[in-house]
């Protein structure tokens, strides 16, 4: 009985995580499939040749519109290798499509407070700046040689058919008229559909790992773990600790970030928790897909770089917080309800919940179900002209993200 009530428990906890996560998130992908929708990205692409200023700052810009589960940013970032983009380019888009992505944003604001969400706009681009630094000393000559060499095997990963799918609506009107005409509408739908699809996974295994964490693990033992009471310690050690947690998690995307609440409550320094944050890109099956990209000795430095970047980012963003009094003091994150009750959350949820069915109608009413077969698979339909075919999934599926 012992065993069934912790177990109980455990569940109740992350069940509460998600009813309180729920509609922030519906809100953060409706919105990015807004913006998926309406903008077109092959222009951009051609910018990322090099590693110049320039081309981290064009694929910083296009990461953040194009928002990802970090599987389909892993595939995408490879297209782009594969197509001309430089390596740089490519890991500066992966970082951003998963991480300054609006989704991301709502939930730490809503789960963890405005200074979280805050903190990611300002660590991300840090990050981003130091990884392109990285790779200038550390990926070049023969390695990057042999990691083109190797991405052109095309060796498959993870989410491959999601990664190459571009929904988005092509024409010469005005935003508004995209929007809402009847392609612009099918397309919103389909990114927010598959949005989801790909990261309902990370999103469910996140809230069971968060809610045996607030169930399970004592307080104390993380207090400890965190060096909570000395702060010099706490601000040194949990920078480099918070994302070997994220590695062997094995979550990703904003799957995260009810652990990183409850990580924050346990004592996590404030750069120990954007570390945390960041380090979804490093998770030991995406390592696994950087050696099947990219080859052994590749794997390791992309690896290792963006690590250092994720602890060094850690520790700016608290240097930087801290003099301006940014830091959070609240230890006491309600991210676990008692009960259900008619209160904001709840109305919320349930609007949110009607624009999810709405969107999902759309979705399955123009004939798109068939693209969640593929999102997992290859991405055969790579150079696909869509309008070779007339029916919806094709029409809308075909072309890659250049």
């Amino acid at each position: 009985m012992f065993v069934l009530r912790e177990i109980g428990d455990a569940l109740a906890a992350a069940g509460s995580m998600g009813w309180e996560i729920l509609w922030p998130l519906i809100l953060g992908f409706t919105l990015s499939g807004v913006i998926q929708a309406v903008v077109r990205t092959e222009a951009i692409t051609k910018l990322m040749k090099d590693d110049s200023p320039r081309a981290i700052s064009v694929a910083t810009g296009l990461g953040a519109l194009s928002s990802s589960c970090s599987y389909a940013a892993v595939a995408l970032a490879r297209a782009l290798f594969r197509k001309g983009a430089s390596l740089s380019s490519a890991m500066a888009f992966e970082v951003a499509s998963t991480n300054l992505v609006v989704e991301l944003g709502l939930i730490l604001a809503f789960v963890m407070g405005w200074q979280f969400t805050v903190a990611e706009f300002v660590g991300g681009p840090i990050m981003i700046i130091l990884i392109a630094l990285g790779f200038r000393l550390w990926m070049r000559g023969k390695i990057v040689d042999a990691a083109r060499a190797q991405a052109e095997k095309g060796l498959a990963g993870s989410m491959e058919g999601h990664a190459a799918m571009d929904m988005s609506v092509a024409g010469d009107q005005g935003f508004w008229k995209r929007l809402f005409s009847r392609p612009g509408v099918t397309s919103v739908s389909q990114y927010f559909v598959m949005d989801w699809a790909s990261v309902l996974r990370d999103i469910i295994i996140g809230l069971l790992i968060a809610g045996a964490f607030d169930a399970w693990v004592p307080k104390a033992w993380l207090q400890a773990l965190f060096f909570e009471g000395n702060p010099t310690a706490a601000f040194i050690v949990d920078p480099i600790i918070g994302p070997l947690l994220a590695m062997v998690s094995f979550v990703c995307s904003v799957g995260n970030v009810p652990l990183a609440a409850v990580l924050w409550n346990g004592g996590i320094s404030f750069g120990g928790v954007v570390s945390f944050i960041f380090a979804d890109l490093i998770i030991i099956p995406i390592i696994i897909i950087y050696k099947k990209y990219y080859g052994l000795k590749a794997a390791l430095r992309i690896t290792g770089i963006f690590y250092g970047a994720m602890v060094i980012a850690g520790y700016a963003v608290e240097l930087i917080f801290t003099p301006l009094g940014l830091v959070p003091t609240n230890r006491h994150l309600s991210i676990v309800m008692s009960s259900i009750t008619w209160n904001y959350t709840t109305w919320l949820n349930i609007v949110f919940l009607a624009i999810a069915a709405i969107l999902l109608i759309v979705f399955i009413r123009s004939g798109s179900w068939s693209m969640l077969r593929m999102m997992g698979g290859p991405a055969e339909h790579d150079h696909h002209d869509p309008h070779e075919d007339t029916t919806p999934a094709a029409t809308d599926a075909g072309s890659h993200h250049q």
